[in-house]
């Protein structure tokens, strides 16, 4: 036989057959004994032990060829079984598991912890114990436990054990301390022999622990931020600021003013360290972590530093407005692309917001850099208007503004506010700052400079804001188009249609069509013509609503002149309902006489004649437009523009207005026909008599006037001829009404003076144009 391979079983192997019963029953009619259950009879598992059935030689087991064969081969391997603890298999599970309880060591109760509250903030509120056992305390034995003193979360006993002393401890306060040794390179371990230390007695412990806190702050380094500290390269803000001399300092400042602004413009989104580091050469004082005294900064280097920044945020500012994140927006996941855009956007505005505030400060405090401070504001409200915080910029232009006197700065912010209107699409800035004016005026009680209402004649409102044709629509609205049903109708007669047949196909790629067309006119940020009339409308409210309240109050105040000239260029706009009123207004205006010196002194430059003259020019203005079609009769306004033109000839002032107003007059426009012969005559001999004294600039629009009026009416020829003739009365140049004067009782010497003896040549080449033409 083959060596390794088992022979085939004996058949003469005794082979184990099952024992039936001996209680047979005939198939299933009978049924089997069942053995009562012993109460008293142990379980197996309940003992201590269980024996083993022994193997010796007292029972011989009957062993096939086969089985003996193995066990000579293999029974080397089985040795191991003779090791076997025969006590430890002979233990039940229940005897197995108290074993285990009873070495299972003891966890005494954790003793009730004294230390404070977490929400306590007093550190010393009580003393406290660790309850730790001392060294006469008796350690605990394994024996000693019991099942009831186990607790999975108690102190095990080497932990509660305390820590053996060493000898040496006691004997000296210093001790010998082993060095680590080293390994030569033969490989021999070398000592580096002992050193000694000295070991912390009670007096130190104390100390160490009164000083405690102290100790802990002084181990925190103290750090400079991006914004003061040597970083990038560059010295500290506080270095070059307390360099002793001024021409280094200065230098210095500059150099690294330059570079950091180079370097936030190559990378805006990544130099917000590099913001705050700019806006720290701009601060009075300077200080750091580590230089905890205020280092006073160079004047020359706040003004690099004011004007850099104004230069870095023009450019890296971007095009839109950045709002506040809700906190729907925080808590939502975004991109990190996103979420690195909204970090930098909130930290540009706060940035921005630190600037501004810093140019306020300057600005209210009147320092030496009040002026940079404002030429700064207004810059960044022209060229970031659509920008953060215009509002606050608005606000400290117009604060600027309402100072009685007038210097370059305050022209600068007039400036600044005229070029907002002009560069406005929207309009909503402009009604912003008209609010804020109109705020303004009227806490300091008119009292302001009346060249403040000047930019309000900047308003885009005279050429964009026309007639709707519609309350709801912008445009006129599309025209109805007609049913389907009837144009099917139509279509089956044969006859046109509105809106041609088009499939279904065709309809949807239509509406297709006009989605991308709106996302194209968003895109494209298109100004919408309604909203923008909305807020027209509403700048327009405002307008005549502080042009109103100047002219309505009791006593003249020097923003009169203004306010009648801005209702003058806007008076096109002004609702047909404010007309009666306002032109009563205006007429107590011109018959106003100067109650003491004093009320003329307010009207600043202007006289009371200029003042009536202005009043009597919006009068003409508001009747001149849509005005036309009201039956008002102002023939009052023409009497006093016929009276002011004597009193005018003593000044070179008001003659535009002059002239203004008496082509509003002789206009056909007007009164619907030319005027009577009687006014032409009349204005043209106060008008001769006036150039007289008027200038050659001046003379030359009187005498080019009357020209006009001798063109219009023929009979103005007779008053050239110096015959006598009998008329009804004589000319009264002493009366003020052109109606009762009686001009045709006189002629028109001045003319012929005009032409002959007049010292300027255009003067007397225009009187003797007329005087030929008539």
């Amino acid at each position: 036989m083959a060596p390794g391979k088992r022979s085939a079983p004996s058949s003469a192997a005794p082979s184990k057959r099952r024992k039936l019963s001996q209680n047979k029953t005939n198939e299933g009619h009978k049924k089997y004994a069942i053995k009562p259950k012993d109460k008293k009879k142990e379980k197996l598992s309940d003992r201590g032990t269980i024996p083993v059935p022994k193997t010796g030689s007292d029972e011989e087991l009957d062993l096939s060829d086969q089985d003996l064969e193995v066990l000579e081969e293999y029974g080397g391997a089985a040795s191991f079984l003779n090791s076997l603890d025969q006590t430890g298999i002979s233990r039940s599970k229940k005897e197995t598991e108290r074993l285990h309880r009873l070495n299972k060591p003891v966890n005494k109760p954790a003793a009730p912890d004294s230390l404070p509250s977490v929400d306590s903030h007093d550190e010393d509120e009580g003393d406290w114990d660790s309850e730790l056992p001392s060294d006469d305390d008796e350690a605990l034995s394994d024996d000693s436990l019991n099942a009831s003193d186990l607790d999975s979360d108690a102190e095990m006993p080497y932990e509660l054990a305390p820590r053996k002393r060493r000898p040496s401890w006691d004997d000296s306060a210093d001790q010998a301390v082993q060095g680590l040794p080293i390994k030569l390179a033969d490989g021999r371990i070398q000592k580096t022999g002992t050193k000694v230390q000295k070991l912390p007695t009670s007096d130190d412990t104390d100390d160490e622990s009164d000083d405690e806190e102290q100790g802990n702050e002084d181990e925190a380094p103290k750090r400079e931020d991006v914004s003061t500290g040597a970083r990038f390269g560059r010295p500290a803000v506080v270095d070059i600021v307390s360099n002793k001399s001024r021409t280094a300092r200065i230098q210095g400042a500059k150099d690294q003013i330059a570079g950091i602004c180079q370097d936030i413009v190559a990378d805006p989104e990544n130099s917000l360290g590099l913001l705050r580091r700019l806006h720290t050469f701009s601060l009075a004082e300077i200080s750091t972590p580590t230089h905890p005294d205020p280092v006073a900064n160079d004047l020359v280097i706040r003004k690099l530093a004011m004007l850099s920044q104004l230069a870095v945020f023009k450019d890296i500012v971007p095009g839109y407005r950045i709002r506040t994140l809700s906190d729907k927006e925080k808590a939502e996941k975004v991109t990190q692309m996103v979420a690195r855009t909204r970090d930098w956007e909130q930290g540009l505005v706060g940035v921005y917001q630190t600037y501004l505030t810093a140019l306020e400060a300057e600005l209210k405090a009147r320092s030496e850099l009040a002026d940079i401070a404002l030429k700064s504001i207004c810059t960044l409200l022209t060229e970031l208007t659509h920008f953060n915080f215009r509002v606050n910029l608005m606000s400290c232009v117009i604060a600027r503004l309402s100072k009685k006197s007038w210097d370059e700065t305050s022209e600068q912010c007039l400036d600044a506010i005229r070029q907002v209107f002009r560069a406005d699409l929207t309009g909503v800035a402009s009604l912003e700052v008209l609010r804020l004016m109109n705020r303004m005026v009227k806490e300091k009680r008119f009292n302001v400079h009346p060249n403040v209402l000047s930019c309000l004649l900047s308003l885009r409102l005279k050429t964009e804001l026309g007639v709707r044709s519609s309350e709801s629509h912008a445009d006129k609205p599309e025209p109805k188009r007609s049913s389907s049903s009837k144009d099917a109708q139509r279509r089956a007669k044969g006859k046109p249609t509105a809106q041609p047949h088009l499939s279904k196909k065709a309809r949807k790629a239509m509406k297709e069509k006009k989605e991308i067309d709106r996302e194209f006119r968003e895109a494209e940020a298109e100004v919408d013509k309604e909203e923008r009339a909305a807020t027209h409308t509403e700048t327009l409210k405002l307008l005549f609503v502080l042009y109103f309240r100047i002219i309505k109050n009791p006593h003249p105040t020097p923003l009169l002149p203004a306010a009648l000239q801005g209702i003058s260029k806007y008076s096109h706009l002004v609702n047909v309902d404010f007309f009666k009123d306002l032109l009563k207004v205006l007429k107590e205006l011109v018959e106003r006489e100067p109650e003491d010196e004093d009320d003329e002194d307010d009207m600043d430059t202007s006289t009371p004649v200029h003042l009536r003259l202005q009043c009597i020019v919006t009068a003409f203005e508001l009747l001149s437009g849509q005005g036309e079609a009201l039956n008002i009769d102002l023939s009052d306004f023409i009497t006093k523009l016929y009276a002011l033109i004597l009193p005018l000839s003593l000044t070179d002032s008001g003659t535009d207005m002059l002239f203004r107003a008496l082509n509003i007059v002789f206009s056909p426009r007007t009164f619907g026909a030319a005027a009577p012969p009687w006014r032409a005559a009349a204005f043209s001999k106060r008008l001769l008599t006036a150039a007289m004294h008027w200038p050659p600039a001046a003379a030359l629009r009187a005498v080019d006037f009357v020209g006009g009026l001798f063109a219009k009416d023929s009979k103005l020829a007779a008053l050239l001829s110096t015959e006598e003739r009998v008329l009804d009365g004589t000319y009264r140049a002493e009366v003020d009404d052109p109606q009762l004067c009686n001009p045709f009782g006189t002629c028109f010497w001045e003319l012929a003076t005009l032409g002959s003896t007049h010292w300027d040549s255009r003067v007397r080449a225009e009187a003797a144009k007329v005087m030929g033409r008539a």
